[in-house]
């Protein structure tokens, strides 16, 4: 009994780093698409410099969670419970590398690029920083109601990014010298996109942390 007890408590405090890596690639998120609109070079390279703290708490998230497997053996819902967590913390670190994406493009971009940044980014990442939240909320809560509710709100951000994209696009036919600066914006945008689909992802766990079955949620 003794033993289950230590189990579980060291299985929460990987839950508790999840979540703490979840509030840094989204504060990552947030900032890196401020350093867009503000073509702010500087705050961009300080966010891909923070990158690696982010990817040493994905280590340790994956070094305390195989190692809970490897001295428990844990059976049934409590290795599923540590599988799960393994796949959440790789979502959010490929989710923190694409807020890192962005800051390199601001610096692409350059401090003086001269042109609007699209909005739609702007919206995109609100909507992205809310299912980061939702996603964690049903893990913490194992609530499948609310991860089904991720693919909503990633079916929002997929017709944005394809709006998006189309009106960048024919801008290119109207500036051809920015092109590369709209390439960029372009690029951006499908990074927070790409965020979205990892935050899917999160909800599909949750789906098989409670059912024990697997589901696509991003159809």
């Amino acid at each position: 009994m003794v033993g289950r007890e230590i189990f579980h408590r060291e299985l929460q405090q990987v839950e508790q780093l999840i979540i703490k890596l979840a509030m840094k690639t989204k504060e990552q998120l947030t900032l890196a698409v401020r350093t867009l609109y503000n073509a702010d070079v500087k705050e961009a390279e300080e966010i891909i410099k923070k990158d690696a703290e982010l990817d040493k708490l994905d280590f340790k998230i994956n070094e305390e969670a195989i190692f809970l497997i490897a001295r428990q053996q844990p059976v049934a819902t409590d290795l599923r419970r540590l599988v799960v967590a393994l796949r959440i913390s790789t979502d959010l670190e490929r989710m923190a590398d694409n807020a890192k994406n962005i800051a390199k493009s601001t610096i692409h971009l350059g401090a003086e690029h001269g042109i609007l940044v699209h909005p739609s980014i702007e919206e995109m990442k609100h909507i992205a920083v809310e299912m980061i939240d939702l996603a964690i909320k049903a893990y913490e809560n194992e609530d499948i109601t609310l991860a089904r509710k991720l693919s909503e709100l990633d079916d929002i951000i997929d017709n944005m990014y394809s709006t998006m994209l189309r009106e960048l696009l024919e801008e290119t036919a109207t500036n051809p010298q920015k092109i590369q600066h709209i390439m960029q914006m372009a690029f951006s945008g499908r990074y927070v996109e790409r965020i979205g689909d990892h935050a899917t992802n999160i909800g599909e766990d949750v789906t098989y942390l409670v059912k024990g079955e697997s589901m696509d949620l991003n159809n």
